[in-house]
């Protein structure tokens, strides 16, 4: 396993071992705790090995003695070496060494670094030297000036050095003239947060909550050793109370980072508490707490590198941590009185509440309500994580002899995290109130909040509900938003008609919004189950009780669900429209969940309409949303593979595919895992090839039982049938594509042009591939008329590119070539790489055919072909290909004929003969075919 201290630096090891090579010395140069000394440890086991390794490693106390570091390099230095020098070299360096009288005046020392260049030139010629120097900052004077005059004249000698030097963030290493002349400098950055996040689970064996983590990051800012530090002291004294709370600074840490910080006057030392207590410190703030010489003291602290001011008088700290270890290392006392002086002197009521609070730590009735109208500014304000803070700190203030109005605190809090998307807060919050609070109402809300803080995982939510009815039992209201939630995990466990029922109640039993909640939601329903007209009525009924589509946030899930049903009967600019103009009115105002649902939608959109590079920043900033609270969300996780399937790569399409299929299994979400699994068959098929087939089949066909269970029917459904059937197709399965096809027409009702333009390219590809070259291409050519009628630029170029192969094949070469280049200038204007490199691929085919003239298979007839030719029985090609041994007798049946052979041995000496010629016979694989063997069985042509 990896040492955790090299966690994120392969690239800079490999940097520094070229270096090495290329001018034998290399200074890694950084501030403390950055990693040089495991960098240099890790880079001399990785160097060649050298017959000396002279090391040395001085601390800052070892700076005041005399050539202490001379002693510790030539320590290992055979004795005979130093005893066959000159005899007065001899004699001045073994003083040095503290093995004579220490050398005084020019003369001596002269011959002390005479002596050692000698030491070095004649281990050098036995083998080579490496030299290894860590922490050159504490090399005492007379060391670092023998090592200056060595490197500058040990020529070709066989000389390495590696070293490093202890440099504050920012500047240049002092002592590189302790290295050869060309030795190459290498600052070490801090480490990313991917890799900080990877340092920490393998130096503590476990995660850190999102939030922690988070925090962590942000005042380690990429220094791997606070990271650690940070991260085990969270581990051992527990997280702060909320996300943005201070963490605890270990007490070693604080020391070594504080040292300077504690010879400091005391009222500059309080100055820089009051700056890292501080939301935002300025001199404006510090003169209004009353610190009026808070200038000079910060010029006292910059001097000593702790913090000082930029030229907008804002306060920065020299690192982070130095920050979080004053405000660490300061008594409570003193913490709070920081916050009193802050709370006076700032005008933003958010920050001055939370000042307010850090301040005044018992319970007050006064600060409490201070604080819940501070957290109720900050969410109107589109801060729902400074919110839900607050409210924690509102509820905790609250005289806990007022049980009632503190739960009211713990709900606020709960719905502000939840909005924020803070699960972990917003269930701890909610959960108080389920379990110590008298009131059935309280607890009803509290199970609502948990059950939207569950996300797209409501399957195993049944309990929170049924407890919900029995404590709602005497409130119709309440009785309604429980069964809204029945219908929406209904609908995600793909429980369509009990979904049905449940929606009916809510929205008999609900009120206004309710019930145009439960009504949007019954049209999802009505829609996936294939009956668009009821979906359009439960809508319509909708927008008259939220009062349009500019409801406010009532009338966001409806005007999404509108967005989405306009999306999938193929108006793909009302959809744009509608997702465009809510995200635009929600901004800052809907919480993560509203928010991510709009931007999932936008990416489907944007794929549809072919704006294919947006799709993947519109993808991006899906997963960006969940990014904080470390949620695996499915959602967002399709959006990200669908855009990859669209402007990405295949492979990437394929691996947040399968990801996206594992997330919406473990949250029981059916809803979700379709669209995964369809887009897993997507990106499959993009490969071209027949592995990749077997992998759509595979995909798309436990899709289609998904679908059959939940008796789901919507056009996204019957296009991926379409998709299954194109797999089908290349895998020479005929009769199962055209089964597939004929279900999906019979489960159609009034579906619209994309469904169709779908099955026809299916239908046409079958055609083709049955022989009916002719018939093929007219169905292809029609697909691809209603393709740019609607428009759908994607769907056009895929029918584009199989029209090309079709017309190819039939060796109608000009209408081929016309396709192809029409399906490769529209992919390339779209940004849909994937389609854009199919349809080159299939125009070099074309142009490789017309120079050499050979016959024409289809992608399965040449992998077959290839596979036999190499030696391989029915039996094994099938294995190797995920198909039939009667597919692959019929197709080699139709390979046969092109050739005009009726063996394996007459078809293997055809391809043979072909390929000396120049003849394209098969596709360039992406890798070499495996050997299956060497027999040859003779089939009937």
């Amino acid at each position: 396993m990896r040492e955790p201290a090299l966690t994120g630096r392969d690239g800079l090891l490999e940097t520094a071992r070229d270096a090495v090579a290329a001018h034998r010395a290399v200074l890694f140069h950084g501030p403390a705790g950055i990693g040089r000394s495991g960098l240099l440890d890790a880079l001399v086991r990785q160097l060649p090995p050298a017959a000396h390794v002279l090391r040395c490693a001085p601390a800052s106390e070892d700076q005041a003695l005399p050539y202490a570091g001379l002693i510790d390099l030539l320590a290992q230095v055979p004795r005979e070496v130093l005893d066959d020098l000159p005899p007065e070299p001899v004699t001045a360096l073994r003083a040095a060494l503290l093995r004579g009288r220490e050398p005084s005046g020019g003369h001596s020392r002269l011959a002390v670094r005479v002596a050692v260049l000698e030491v070095l030139r004649r281990l050098a010629a036995c083998g080579g030297v490496l030299l290894v120097v860590d922490d050159l900052q504490w090399l005492d004077g007379p060391s670092a000036a023998v090592l200056a005059f060595v490197m500058r004249r040990l020529d070709g000698a066989d000389v390495r050095m590696a070293a490093t030097e202890r440099v504050p963030d920012g500047e240049q290493p002092e002592r590189l003239r302790c290295c050869p002349p060309d030795a190459v400098e290498l600052p070490v950055p801090p480490l990313s947060t991917a890799s900080v996040t990877r340092l920490l689970r393998a130096a503590t064996g476990t995660d850190l909550p999102p939030p922690v983590l988070r925090a962590v990051q942000r005042t380690a800012a990429g220094n791997p050793l606070y990271a650690l530090e940070l991260g085990r002291a969270v581990l051992r004294e527990g997280a702060p109370d909320s996300p943005d709370g201070p963490l605890p600074v270990p007490h070693r840490l604080r020391t070594r980072l504080l040292d300077r910080f504690r010879t400091l006057p005391e009222p500059v030392r309080r100055t820089l508490l009051v700056c890292a207590a501080a939301v935002r410190p300025t001199l404006t703030v510090l003169h209004a707490a009353g610190l009026t010489a808070a200038a000079a003291q910060l010029a006292a602290a910059e001097r000593l590198g702790l913090a000082g001011t930029d030229s907008s008088g804002a306060v920065r700290f020299r690192h982070p941590v130095i920050r979080a270890a004053v405000y660490a290392d300061a008594t409570a006392h003193a913490r709070r009185e920081a916050h009193a002086v802050l709370a006076a002197a700032v005008t933003e009521p958010v920050e001055q509440a939370r000042h307010l609070a850090l301040a005044h730590p018992l319970e007050d009735a006064a600060t409490a309500a201070t604080l819940l109208a501070a957290a109720a500014s900050a969410r109107r304000r589109g801060a729902p994580g400074a919110a839900a803070e607050l409210a924690v700190l509102a509820a905790r203030r609250t005289p806990s002899g007022r049980p009632a109005e503190q739960a009211e605190r713990w709900l606020a809090a709960a719905d502000y995290a939840c909005d924020a998307g803070q699960r972990a807060e917003a269930d701890r919050a909610a959960r108080i109130v389920l379990a110590g609070s008298d009131s059935p109402r309280q607890r009803v809300r509290a199970r609502l909040i948990l059950l939207r803080n569950a996300g797209q995982a409501l399957e195993g939510t049944g309990s929170l509900i049924e407890d919900g009815l029995r404590d709602a039992a005497q409130d119709p209201a309440l009785q309604a938003r429980l069964y809204h939630w029945a219908a929406l995990r209904g609908l995600l466990c793909g429980e369509l008609t009990q979904a049905a029922r449940y929606a009916e109640r809510a929205a008999a039993a609900g009120d206004g919004a309710a019930r145009a909640a439960s009504l949007t939601t019954l049209a999802r329903i009505r829609s996936l189950a294939g009956r668009p007209a009821e979906a359009d009525a439960a809508l319509a009924a909708a927008l008259t009780l939220v009062g349009g589509a500019d409801g406010g946030p009532e009338s966001w899930a409806l005007v999404r669900m509108r967005a989405v049903l306009a999306l999938d009967s193929d108006r793909v600019a009302e959809a744009h429209a509608a997702i465009t103009e809510l995200l635009r009115g929600s901004e800052g105002l809907a919480g993560v969940e509203d928010r991510l649902a709009a931007l999932v939608a936008l990416t489907r959109v944007q794929v549809r309409s072919g704006d294919c590079r947006r799709a993947l920043r519109t993808a991006a900033r899906c997963t960006g949303l969940l990014t904080e609270s470390g949620v695996e969300s499915a959602p967002a996780l399709y959006a990200a593979a669908l855009a990859a399937t669209a402007g990405g790569t295949p492979q990437e399409a394929h691996r947040l595919a399968e990801r996206a299929v594992r997330a919406s299994e473990a949250d029981g979400d059916q809803l979700f895992l379709l669209r995964a699994l369809a887009v897993l068959g997507q990106a499959a098929l993009l490969t071209g090839d027949t592995h990749g087939a077997a992998a759509a089949v595979e995909a798309l066909r436990r899709a289609k039982r998904i679908g059959a269970a939940m008796s789901a029917a919507d056009p996204p459904l019957l296009q991926w049938h379409g998709d299954l059937a194109e797999a089908l197709v290349m895998l020479g399965e005929t009769d199962a594509a055209g089964s597939v096809i004929q279900e999906a027409y019979r489960l159609a009702v009034d579906p619209p042009g994309s469904v169709f333009a779908a099955l026809e390219r299916a239908e046409g590809l079958r055609e083709a591939a049955l022989g009916r070259a002719k018939e093929g291409a007219a169905r292809l050519r029609r697909s691809a008329d209603r393709l740019r009628e609607l428009p759908l630029p994607l769907e056009l170029v895929r029918t584009l590119i199989a029209l090309g192969a079709v017309e190819r094949r039939g060796r109608h070469r000009g209408a081929a070539r016309a396709a192809l280049t029409e399906a490769l200038e529209t992919a390339r204007g779209c940004g849909a790489a994937p389609l854009q490199a199919r349809a080159a691929e299939e125009l070099a085919r074309l142009d490789a055919v017309e120079r050499g003239g050979g016959p024409e298979l289809t992608a399965t007839e040449a992998r077959i072909a290839e596979l036999v030719g190499g030696g391989a029985t029915n039996r094994e090609v099938a294995a190797e290909l995920f198909i039939s041994v009667k597919t692959v007798e019929g197709t080699l049946s139709r390979v046969y004929r092109k050739f005009g052979v009726r063996s394996r041995t007459a078809l293997a000496h055809a391809m043979a003969v072909g390929a000396r010629g120049g003849e394209v016979i098969t596709r360039k694989l992406a890798s070499p075919p495996r050997e299956l063997g060497s027999r040859t069985v003779d089939i009937p042509g």
